[in-house]
């Protein structure tokens, strides 16, 4: 039976992968990090402490800024961009890169794979990936970073607790039958890709998707209703996008892929008086 694995701080040596003999030979193992959104600003002393220590240190991020920053901390790190390709599937890209991660855990090596943000959301490689190598009997987890929604809450003064907040990919919204809560705060993510899970989707069908976004929507808002455009600062020179329009214009807008859609709530929330009455009755019960 295999021995939890020691953190950086109580590890041997202060390495946060300290090997330890399984199977035959030296054990892989896997810890997917996040780089956080803002370039330099991000990352976590625990995440850093992972790359430095790992045999293999692979990169997932968009951003070539971000790549050459990491192989400064960290030299030969391994690019997963190549994977992708004009007209590949994105589902047959992410294969391709929990095979590659993979085959370096299977050979014995401590492996680290940096993702853009946090590296669970909106990223199905690193959770395929520690679920297989956790299935297969190697050590694999997760360290948490900053993401976009971090970002997002900081930047537009914005307390999910306050109203509620829901969070959906605007694709998904359109995809299924969703009910929506104007009167908390509704967001959208991923507001420039929408559709692009259809197979066959034309180059250039964005707009005609907003379109079909803003009908969806102009079911539970007004026209007029505030819609905020919101984009994080990648680098600590940057400004975030912070643009406010109506939601009669989100069809002509000028929506990008990073872009996060926040509408505010539309009206009150409505007070469910009988569970209220309950609830005073539990909190004073009769002598």
């Amino acid at each position: 039976m295999r021995r939890a694995q020691q953190s950086p701080a109580s590890s041997p040596e202060g390495d946060p992968l300290n090997s330890k003999k399984q199977r035959a030979g030296e054990a892989g193992s896997l810890v997917c990090v996040g780089v956080g959104i803002t370039l330099g600003s991000h990352l976590t002393p625990l995440a850093r402490s992972w790359i430095g220590s790992a045999d293999v240190v692979f990169v997932a991020v968009s951003d070539a800024i971000v790549e050459r920053w990491l192989e400064e901390m960290r030299p030969n790190v391994r690019s997963l961009q190549p994977l992708y390709a004009e007209g590949k599937p994105r589902q047959r890209t992410y294969r391709e890169m929990v095979q590659a991660i993979l085959e370096e855990v299977r050979a014995g090596r401590k492996v680290c794979v940096a993702f853009y943000g946090h590296p669970g959301v909106f990223a199905w490689t690193p959770h395929r990936a520690i679920a297989v190598a956790r299935k297969e009997g190697y050590f694999a987890r997760m360290e948490p970073g900053i993401s976009a929604e971090d970002c997002l809450y900081a930047d537009l003064g914005i307390d999910p607790g306050k109203f509620g907040c829901q969070h959906y990919d605007a694709s998904q919204l359109l995809y299924w039958k969703r009910r929506i809560d104007p009167s908390a705060y509704l967001i959208l993510w991923q507001a420039g890709m929408i559709g692009n899970g259809i197979q066959g989707m034309r180059s250039g069908g964005e707009a005609a998707c907003r379109t079909l976004l803003a009908e969806r929507l102009a079911r539970d808002y007004p026209p007029d209703h505030k819609v905020i455009v919101y984009r994080a600062a990648t680098l600590p020179i940057h400004a975030p996008r912070i643009e406010t329009i109506t939601l009669r214009r989100l069809a002509t807008a000028r929506i990008e892929a990073p872009d996060t859609l926040v509408l505010p709530p539309a009206r009150r929330a409505i007070p469910d008086e009988r569970t209220l009455r309950r609830l005073v009755k539990i909190a004073r019960p009769r002598a």
